[in-house]
């Protein structure tokens, strides 16, 4: 309400007040004046008046009472209106409060609530929630953002430890397949993989083994010296290059990747131990990322200890080749030097009791050996009763004439072909494991002899077969070889003596501990154990060296004092005499899983004191709005009260007042207005204004026609005489005040009205 509103309902409402009490001493002069006879006129009134002195204190009263309400009505409007101030502010402000609320819920955090004040803790509270909130959800934003880059590169490493294990063997293919895998993992067009080739020392240089652009493979032929353009540079300085800017015609002239041109180049060098192997060349149209350049970094020097380990297989496999030719030499000439022996210790004595001998020698050999006679094209003369079970046949009638080829696989001939040929022309006879085909197509694994038996001018009558049965210990000897072998490619493996001395070991534990022949000759168990974890192991270890075996992990110090975390299980080796000989150990290194376990461990705990600050702050955040619930729901109630209250008071005011909605939908309607119209509140509340007036009126009135039409472009605040329409279809002239209100969005219309016919009486 403003000023000049409030000033026109203090008129309004004084000058009815004066109308209704000047009835009363006016009243009673009249009646004085029936009473006494007096005359009507000024002289009658007069001493009327002189002759009655009560007539005069009526009329102070009068004069008192009217001033008297005049004030209180003055007073109680100034309160109606501060009141009212005061509900519209705290509703503006519980709604502001509320709008800031949902979009702190909605993840919001640029949302603003004004201070009310210094003491304003409710506003203060929620602008520190705000603060916490976005700060707690920056900071989930970062670590979620580590965490992925750490699992990205876990990932990575794992994809590429696979690759590298399944092409150890093919370095072409381990070649193609790594940067095929590198190129799409990053997202790169092109990749090179480059090999150093330092067969000869003054002439070195890469060699381009794998090209892949494009999502497919492509060949090429390129090699790069020593030193010369990026490739070569970088390998020479053993250093990473990343380039943003790359020449037009870099790719053409220098790498070779084909025609598109980069937007950046990644050259890193496959290097172990300051040792180069080759070089990796990226380009990508986007530029990479720190942790890309690591994930390329790190997979180089994998592929450099893969490369590594394999030039190390090969030269240990050319040695052993070497080693097995000279020994093979030895055990030819010593072999020579035997029969050489027996041929000078044999006497004609000898021969007379060989003879009986060879007799029970025949007969023990057809009951515990394999037995055949062959002539010199392969044709089988005899098999004893031994070859005929082995090989899964009933009688000689199936195996006599048959050609040795058929008790040979195929896969055999070729070798077997240039034994029998040499056996065939009276050459050396042969000792060795022999692989035969029995009847159903099985194998049998021999120790085998073939051995020529001569006539008497030393040519080849035919040859003899002789042979034990060794198929099972073949069978579990290949079995262990591919077990051993296995496990030295894939994991540690050690040989102690009972003092805990290191007697041999694999490559794969020297590669991971970083120790050389000299230094593990050197080494026992004790001097790997972690210092901390020592005294726990001797305990297991006095278990152990009892024969007692034990599996778990324990944490270990590489040469470069680096940690390792092993887990295996020790085994004993029993001696013939049931003694524990010596002491096998078989296990992997889970330095990385461990790592990752104590560093998973560690995010936890940071983790559950978040939750738990997360949860203080949830409980905090509930009080304070429980705190303002309760205020707001005490500002409600005291506002419902208000809001009764002054409905109560409109209620009692003799005008008649009606509030309508911005629909035109009558919301108030006072007892005063009752009393005008003849309408109940019940009839009349909810319906539209204009069943108040008649149509007529409502055509022939602007007034009327505005009020009780839509919009918003009623008369506001001019006093008006118009005509209403009582529910006895009767009309009556009125003053009408139109006052508009508006709450946010939401507006009402009052409509003060005061009976004409009340005012002239």
């Amino acid at each position: 309400m403003d000023a000049k509103s409030r000033k026109e309902t203090i008129s309004q409402y004084t000058i009815l007040a004066v109308v209704v009490l000047f009835v009363f001493p006016l009243a009673s002069v009249f009646i004085d004046l029936i009473i006494n006879d007096v005359s009507y006129n000024a002289k009658g009134l007069w001493s009327l008046l002189k002759s009655n002195p009560v007539h005069w204190i009526v009329i102070g009263s009068f004069v008192i009472v009217s001033i008297g309400i005049h004030i209180l009505i003055r007073y109680f409007t100034r309160i109606v209106i501060e009141k009212q101030n005061i509900i519209n502010v705290e509703q503006a402000r519980t709604k502001t409060i509320s709008r800031f609320a949902q979009q702190l819920i909605h993840d919001d955090f640029q949302a603003s609530l004004p201070l009310m004040g210094e003491d304003d803790d409710l506003g203060k509270s929620l602008i520190n929630l705000r603060d916490t909130l976005k700060s707690n959800k920056e900071e989930e934003a970062k670590r979620r953002k580590e965490d992925e880059l750490r699992n990205w590169l876990a990932e990575g490493m794992a994809h590429f430890g696979e690759i590298l294990r399944n092409n150890i063997q093919d370095q072409e293919q381990l070649a193609f397949n790594t940067i095929k895998a590198l190129t799409k993992y990053l997202g790169a067009i092109q990749g090179g993989f480059y090999m150093l080739d330092d067969t000869d020392e003054n002439n070195r240089f890469f060699d381009l083994k794998a090209f892949f652009a494009y999502d497919r493979k492509k060949f090429t032929d390129q090699k790069v010296q020593w030193g010369d353009g990026l490739i070569g540079t970088a390998a020479k300085e053993q250093k990473t290059v990343y380039i943003t800017q790359v020449p037009e015609s870099y790719i053409n002239v220098t790498s070779g990747l084909g025609q598109s041109n980069p937007k950046c180049l990644l050259i890193v060098p496959i290097q172990r131990e300051n040792e180069i192997h080759g070089v990796i060349e990226l380009a990508s149209l986007n530029p990479m990322e720190a942790h890309q350049v690591t994930l390329v970094e790190k997979v180089a020097e994998s592929v450099a200890s893969t490369l590594s380990a394999v030039k190390t297989n090969i030269q240990t496999a050319r040695l052993l080749e070497d080693s097995k030719a000279q020994a093979l030499a030895l055990s030819s000439q010593e072999e020579e030097m035997r029969q050489n022996l027996e041929e000078l210790q044999a006497t004609q004595e000898e021969a007379t009791r060989q003879a009986e001998r060879f007799m029970m020698l025949e007969n023990t050999v057809n009951h515990t050996m394999i037995r055949a006679e062959y002539n010199v094209d392969g044709t089988l003369l005899y098999a004893n009763t031994k070859f005929l079970d082995k090989l899964e046949y009933t009688s000689n009638t199936q195996v006599e004439g048959k050609k040795i080829h058929q008790f040979i696989s195929e896969k055999d001939k070729e070798w077997f072909d240039k034994i029998w040929e040499d056996l065939a022309k009276g050459g050396r006879h042969f000792e060795g494991y022999m692989k035969h085909i029995t009847q159903s197509g099985k194998d049998l694994w021999t120790v085998a002899t073939y051995t020529c038996i001569r006539k008497e001018d030393n040519t080849v009558d035919k040859i003899l077969f002789l042979a034990l049965d060794t198929t099972e210990q073949k069978k579990l000897s290949l079995e262990m070889e591919g077990v051993i072998d296995s496990v030295n490619r894939s994991g540690i493996k050690l040989e102690l003596d009972i003092n805990g001395n290191i007697i041999d070991s694999n490559e794969y534990f020297a590669n991971s501990y970083k120790y050389n022949l000299k230094d593990i000759r050197n080494l026992s168990i004790f001097d790997l154990i972690d210092p901390i974890e020592i005294e726990g192991f001797n305990k297991k270890w006095e278990t152990i060296i009892k024969g007692v075996g034990f599996m778990g992990q324990f944490k270990t110090k590489a040469k470069d004092n680096t940690e390792k975390w092993l887990r295996g299980a020790f085994s004993a080796v029993f001696n013939m005499y049931n003694e524990v000989d010596k002491i096998i150990y078989i296990g992997q290194d889970v330095t990385n899983e461990k790592q990752m376990e104590i560093e998973l461990r560690n995010q936890t705990d940071i983790l559950k004191k978040q939750e738990k600050l997360l949860r203080e702050s949830e409980k905090e955040l509930s009080r304070k709005l429980r705190e303002a619930r309760s205020e707001m729901q005490q500002q409600y109630k005291e506002t419902e009260h208000i809001k009764i209250r002054n409905e109560r008071t409109l209620e009692g005011v003799l005008d008649a007042i009606i509030t309508t909605g911005h629909d035109n939908k009558i919301i108030f309607f006072n007892r005063a207005a009752e009393e005008l119209w003849g309408y109940q509140r019940q009839e009349v509340v909810n319906h539209d204004i204009g069943i108040l007036f008649s149509h007529k009126m409502i055509e022939e009135d602007e007034f009327l026609a505005l009020y009780t039409g839509p919009g918003d472009n009623k008369i506001i605040g001019v006093r008006k005489e118009i005509k209403i329409y009582t529910k006895q279809r009767k009309e009556k002239p009125v003053l009408i005040l139109l006052s508009r209100a508006q709450v946010e969005n939401e507006i009402t219309y009052t409509a003060f009205i005061q009976n004409v016919e009340v005012e002239l009486f």
